[in-house]
């Protein structure tokens, strides 16, 4: 299992529009320089960004912005904006173990609660940051960059 890149895409928008927003237009050609990649999937992901009412796309001379406070704006949100899980759940489970194996016949028992224990605790981790931590965080690495003597 493995997270696709569209949540760190998704990131790395959120902090590039708390950076550049105030002096740049955010669109998705500018983006797409940052993160260096095609600026569809940029269009994408702020498709589903948009969707879920975290940023606001304005054509012509606007560009992305955040919907609401960054405070307010959690990783999780962002995450369940770009990675949908189907039902509800991150881990697929092999639809029909063998019944007439032990194994088979007991694993999803095993197995179902947990994985979805697991779940939770991600989701609820990613509660605990914002988009407001990222803006700080990548406002201080960058300050940080100018402090550096080369």
């Amino acid at each position: 299992m493995q997270i696709s890149s569209r949540f760190t895409i998704a990131l790395h928008i959120f902090a590039a529009i708390s950076v550049f927003g105030k002096d740049y237009k955010i669109t998705s050609d500018f983006l797409a320089g940052s993160i260096q990649t095609n600026p569809v999937i940029i269009r994408n992901i702020f498709s589903q960004l948009r969707s879920a009412g975290l940023v606001r796309i304005s054509r012509g001379i606007g560009g992305a912005e955040f919907a609401k406070d960054p405070a307010e704006i959690t990783f999780y949100d962002i995450y369940a904006a770009v990675e949908p899980v189907e039902d509800g759940r991150l881990f697929r489970f092999h639809k029909n173990p063998n019944p007439a194996c032990p194994v088979g016949r007991n694993i999803h028992g095993l197995l179902d609660e947990i994985l979805d224990d697991i779940q939770d605790a991600m989701e609820q981790e990613m509660r605990h940051y914002t988009a407001a931590d990222l803006a700080d965080g990548i406002g201080h690495l960058i300050a940080q960059e100018g402090n550096r003597t080369t």
